[in-house]
């Protein structure tokens, strides 16, 4: 489980979950208090601005049918200090930050990821190989392109 505090607000990511939590003044200000919880399916972007020594960065999730307003320059740590689905950090902050948008970014993509269907595999090497010789008996492949694909099949290329 990964955990970042930032500023008027906490995550927490478990790999299958994305927690948002706000409390105190600030979040009841601001947001409102409470906690916010996104499936890892349900993110389809996050939107990173790093911090600088005087201004903050922030982390957004962007969620499909969620409404997304683009900010003029300048304004977008304004915008995000109001969105329910970000949180702001400090330049102090922002390895732990950093860290948690590598891990999110990884898992998002394998969630998104091609999946074979269950009970279906990949051809093995072997395989190729055989079908591979037999289009070069056929007169489909020349020797030369089979020698070619050869090496990739066997990761020589």
């Amino acid at each position: 489980m990964i955990e970042v505090q930032g500023k008027g607000g906490q995550i927490q990511f478990d790999g299958q979950y994305v927690t948002i939590t706000r409390k105190g003044f600030l979040a009841r200000s601001i947001v409102g208090k409470g906690e916010k919880r996104l499936h890892i399916s349900q993110i389809a972007s996050v939107q990173w601005k790093p911090a600088g020594a005087i201004v903050e960065g922030f982390i957004q999730f962007g969620i499909p049918g969620g409404v997304e307003r683009r900010s003029k320059a300048g304004n977008q740590t304004q915008q995000a200090r109001g969105d329910e689905n970000s949180v702001l950090f400090t330049k102090k902050q922002m390895p732990a930050f950093e860290e948690l948008r590598k891990v999110l970014d990884a898992a998002i993509a394998q969630h998104h990821a091609p999946q074979l269907p269950t009970g279906v595999q990949s051809p093995s090497t072997a395989d190729e190989l055989t079908k591979l010789a037999q289009l070069v008996q056929q007169g489909l492949l020349t020797q030369a392109e089979f020698v070619q694909q050869k090496a990739r099949l066997l990761g020589l290329q």
